[in-house]
């Protein structure tokens, strides 16, 4: 009898503790314990107990009411194609292929001028003034004697068709002669229809545009040689820019841009110009060029217009600009790693446009990092490393670039030995890297050593 009393208090207590650890949360049996304590989370993620001795030199823990008061902001690293205008300052230029300078071919004095000062808006054929050379006389002269040898000729008939084609030939060499010595084809032609020679020649545009320079008086004397008008066609403009190296090299021939005047409210297209930039010694700058339609001749030379350009990256691994610590000799971004770590890790970069830069090595997509209060972060880095500093040595990881605690790296095992050279490491990635391909990575022996 108490032999059975004896086993049914011993079931009743192992039923108690069983209905204990089932409403504790901790059954017993295969598995126990796997409710208290959780396995170890890989680095970076939130949510489990991490030791400081697993993340690299110079790791900071920065617990969250003091990242708020640090205005500390994380973002997602995230590769993707980028998209920005560019805007800068255009200045109007006259096409060059459309500049037109009338000079003197001879000797001669100014009879005549007209109201066309500096920045008219004259037609083709238009005339500009006129001027006198004695030159002109002999010229016409024989002009008009060869004119009357072909009349009489033709009188005559077939008979002397041979004579014909002879005195048309000189013909045509005296008209040529009345061109090279500035005549227009039109006052030839009048000379042609009335038989009488003209002391006035008249100067005409060669083409419709704005009037660049004037350089004539009335009764002027003026030399072989002398510019007299400039025009220029502004059918079609340049619009000039000054351009860093880094900025122009990723703009193409072709690529449409907008051009604006503020102050008219106007908006055109132009495109950037086949022609190489010229690089401009005194401010440093490429000049690149574009080519606009001047309708209704909006587009005046030496305007100032504003210009938005459009530049298109290839998808690559962008982070926003102040992420970046460029202290000029390397660049350093800080990733979280979960539980208020903040690591250190030495990056390389790429293209750099507005307010984002391209990183070519040392994040991947996924991972978060600070862009904001970085500065105060790298400060506190900066300590822990010259705290690691009184009590043991530092050494560089020479495939990351972080500095190294050697103790630290001894006691988790993060270390090479290559040629007889120790290698000290800030994580096991970096190691394994190392040890893929040493050569890559081990430093040089200084000539001249043993």
């Amino acid at each position: 009898m108490k032999k059975r009393h004896y086993v049914a208090a011993v079931f009743l207590c192992a039923a108690a503790a069983y209905l204990a650890g089932y409403w504790s949360g901790s059954p017993v049996g295969p598995g126990a314990g796997t409710a208290v304590t959780e396995p170890p989370q890989p680095a970076g993620k939130t949510g489990s107990a991490v030791s400081e001795d697993t993340f690299p030199s110079g790791t900071v823990r920065v617990s969250p009411e003091k990242q708020q008061v640090m205005g500390i902001r994380l973002a997602p690293v995230e590769r993707s194609a980028e998209a920005h205008t560019l805007r800068v300052l255009g200045r109007v230029a006259a096409d060059e292929t459309r500049i037109y300078q009338i000079n003197a071919a001879v000797d001669g004095w100014i009879r005549q001028t007209y109201n066309n000062p500096t920045g008219t808006l004259v037609k083709k054929d238009e005339r500009l003034a006129t001027f006198y050379s004695p030159e002109f006389l002999s010229a016409q002269q024989a002009y008009i004697v060869s004119l009357g040898a072909i009349a009489r000729q033709k009188a005559e008939g077939e008979r002397v068709s041979a004579q014909t084609t002879l005195s048309r030939v000189s013909n045509q060499q005296y008209a040529e002669a009345l061109q090279n010595l500035g005549m227009s084809e039109k006052q030839i032609e009048e000379i042609a229809r009335t038989g009488q020679r003209t002391q006035d020649v008249q100067i005409l545009a060669p083409a419709p545009g704005f009037i660049l320079a004037r350089n004539i008086t009335p009764n002027q004397r003026f030399s072989k040689g002398t510019e007299l008008f400039r025009i220029a066609d502004l059918r079609r403009v340049w619009v000039v820019m000054d351009l860093f190296e880094n900025e122009a090299r990723h703009l193409k021939p072709g690529t449409v841009a907008k051009v604006i005047v503020p102050q008219m409210e106007k908006t055109f297209t132009a495109k950037i110009s086949a022609t190489p930039p010229q690089f401009d010694s005194a401010t440093r700058t490429l000049k690149m060029r574009l080519e606009a339609d001047n309708p209704a001749f909006v587009l005046r030379p030496d305007m100032f217009v504003d210009v938005e350009l459009p530049v298109t990256f290839p998808p690559a691994v962008t982070v926003p600009a102040d992420a970046v610590l460029d202290s000029g000799l390397k660049q350093t971004v800080f990733v979280d790693r979960g539980s208020g770590f903040f690591e250190p890790r030495q990056v390389e970069t790429g293209w750099r446009f507005g307010n984002r830069v391209e990183i070519t090595r040392g994040l991947e997509p996924g991972e978060r990092i600070v862009v904001s209060g970085n500065f105060l972060i790298d400060s506190e880095s900066r300590m822990e490393l010259a705290a690691a500093g009184m009590y043991g040595t530092i050494e560089k990881d020479p495939v990351c670039g972080a500095a190294v605690s050697v103790k630290k790296a001894l006691k988790e095992g993060r270390t090479s030995i290559h040629q007889d050279r120790t290698y000290y490491f800030s994580s096991s990635d970096c190691k394994e890297r190392f040890d893929r391909d040493p050569a890559r990575y081990a430093v040089k022996p200084v000539e001249g050593n043993d």
